[in-house]
């Protein structure tokens, strides 16, 4: 009578694969299912708007054809580091409380834009 195999021992351990694959799998797919969107972080200004009626307010339309020609200087007057994370390329950085100080860097004749 031939001799009867004992059962292979590996199919228990494929089958446990299988289910660790199975459960990596379902978790990964229930967290990227449940990621939440990045959270949009509006640029803050630390100096409020204020109105000046006697300066004249410029259309983005005016100040981008001042830009493209080069007619305007354009001076950004919020902090220095919000001048390093994006400025308009060629902007000066005077921030507004160090404008007064600094006022004279610039010509009276120049069509300034500030931002």
């Amino acid at each position: 009578m031939p001799q009867r195999r004992a059962p292979s021992s590996i199919l228990p351990l494929v089958l446990v694969a299988l289910g660790v694959l199975l459960i990596l799998g379902a978790g990964g797919w229930y967290y990227y299912l449940n990621l939440s969107p990045p959270e949009i972080v509006q640029p803050s200004s630390s100096v409020e708007e204020e109105n000046y009626p006697d300066v004249a307010r410029v259309s983005l339309a005016d100040a981008k054809a001042a830009y493209d020609t080069g007619s305007a200087v354009f001076v950004d007057v919020r902090s220095a580091e919000s001048y390093a994370q994006s400025h308009i390329p060629g902007a000066l950085s005077i921030p507004l409380a160090e404008l007064p100080d600094r006022i004279s860097e610039l010509k009276p004749s120049d069509w300034i834009i500030t931002y």
